[in-house]
């Protein structure tokens, strides 16, 4: 049985960053800033509830007669109450005989064009440890997201604008980053288990590596770029950041509603229309979060069953790299412009600069990992070279104007030389005839 070291770790993320939060809010209320102590409170606590509620969705608290468990949750204290639970499982796994075990089938990665089919023996401790990692990876995700991601930019905002860096707050910021990297890492692997299900898919160590510097110069990057922007047009942060978040927040739903499709009614049996319709738009709202920082491997498709888009779709992975990086250049430019008193020992070019290669690192570190190191590249249909390929010629094709605008131009400008020459040849004819008929009268 595999020890469930991801439990371990988003428990222990979670618990440094909101003691952390707690213990800086301490500090900005000692110091007077109210503002920064209520912000910094709100975006710890918020996605403390949230993750309580996905735990207690997950695992169907509500139905079950567990008082004691749903007041720790209240308590916030889930999470600590599910890590004592899922190693007192693991330690006494196989020790009791378990009544009756589940036989699932896998299939292995295909060896020279073959995959077999495996048959495996799963016990209670080991599917109810496996309920525990899923739910600790989607309340990672959640914490990553709507929690250490807007911490990360406020209080990286904070240090810009008092021209300061306290020990506290980069200790804090350290946590906040690898955070979200983590959550960005368990939305990658939940990504492709939900893709390759079927499969008995494992991840290796290099594949790890490479999502890892992904992410981190992805991340890294983009909120650096949201802190510069801000600290110098703070009024027009909101329409990019609205902009960003609601185009993310309908576009599942927009797709949705053009694909025609019945509402769905399958994602939980005890849960009225309305309760459905919260969870798709909590769903939707994380999805949209997730996007806003980084690539979201997750596509929400609402008319799927498993409101997942299982297909691999470079053109809208080109597309949004393309557009992202678009936009960060703009933002860095109006930087640029705009910059005030504050960057006046900054480097800007250099850090302008510096920035860009970040982003590039990222892709490239996004083009390793697809390329060479994704678990299941062997059941792509084509490799992310092909596809970028074929998305750069698409490209290519639509900036290309069209042949018989290009035919039309050549001829009206040939039209007038061929006219000149067909009126030159026609004054010669005519003399030729001209002459011709002097000398027939001549002869005559």
């Amino acid at each position: 049985m595999k020890f469930p070291g991801s439990v371990l770790v988003s428990l222990i993320l979670f618990v440094a960053e909101t003691v952390a939060a707690l213990c800086l809010s301490g500090a900005y209320r000692a110091a007077g800033d109210r503002m920064w102590q209520w912000l910094t409170l709100l975006f710890a606590l918020l996605p403390c509830a949230l993750v309580q509620l996905s735990l207690v969705f997950i695992h169907r608290d509500v139905s079950r007669d567990r008082p004691l468990v749903l007041l720790l949750h209240l308590l916030q204290l889930g999470p600590l109450v599910r890590c004592v639970e899922v190693f007192y499982i693991y330690f006494h796994a196989g020790r009791v005989e378990e009544p009756y075990v589940s036989i699932t089938k896998k299939r292995q990665m295909p060896k020279d064009g073959y995959s077999e089919e495996i048959e495996k023996e799963v016990g209670q401790a080991e599917g109810k440890l496996c309920t525990h990692r899923s739910a600790f990876s989607r309340a990672s995700v959640i914490q990553a997201f709507l929690g250490s991601a807007p911490q990360l930019t406020l209080q990286l905002y904070i240090c810009v604008l008092q021209q300061e860096i306290t020990a506290a707050r980069s200790i804090f910021m350290v946590l906040s980053l690898l955070s979200i990297v983590y959550g960005a890492l368990r939305c990658n692997i939940l990504a492709i288990k939900i893709k390759y299900d079927d499969y008995d898919v494992s991840v290796k160590p290099a594949a790890y590596l490479c999502i890892f510097m992904w992410r981190s110069f992805e991340i890294a990057t983009r909120v650096t770029v949201l802190v510069l922007f801000s600290s110098v047009l703070q009024i027009w942060i909101l329409p990019v950041v609205l902009i960003n978040f609601f185009g993310f927040f309908f576009y599942p739903w927009i797709l949705f509603w053009q694909s025609k499709s019945p509402f769905p009614e399958n994602i939980e049996k005890a849960l009225s229309r309305v309760g459905t319709t919260i969870v798709l738009c909590l769903l939707t709202f994380l999805y949209a979060g997730i996007n806003m920082f980084c690539w979201s491997a997750v596509q929400v498709k609402l008319n799927d069953p498993d409101l997942i888009n299982k297909s691999q779709n470079w053109y809208r992975l080109t597309v949004y790299y393309m557009l992202r990086f678009i936009e960060n250049a703009f933002l860095l430019l109006m930087w640029y412009i705009y910059k005030t008193d504050i960057y006046l020992y900054v480097c800007a070019p250099l850090l302008v600069l510096q920035l860009l290669i970040g982003y590039c690192m990222a892709v490239l570190f996004m083009l390793v990992f697809y390329q060479f190191c994704h678990p299941c590249k062997k059941l792509f249909s084509s490799s992310i070279s092909e596809g970028l390929l074929s998305c750069f010629k698409f490209l290519c094709f639509i900036c290309k104007p069209p042949k018989s605008s290009i035919l039309t131009d050549k001829a009206e400008v040939k039209a007038p030389e061929n006219t000149d020459e067909a009126w030159s040849s026609s004054k010669t004819i005519g003399s030729q005839k001209g002459n011709s008929h002097q000398s027939v009268s001549s002869n005559a």
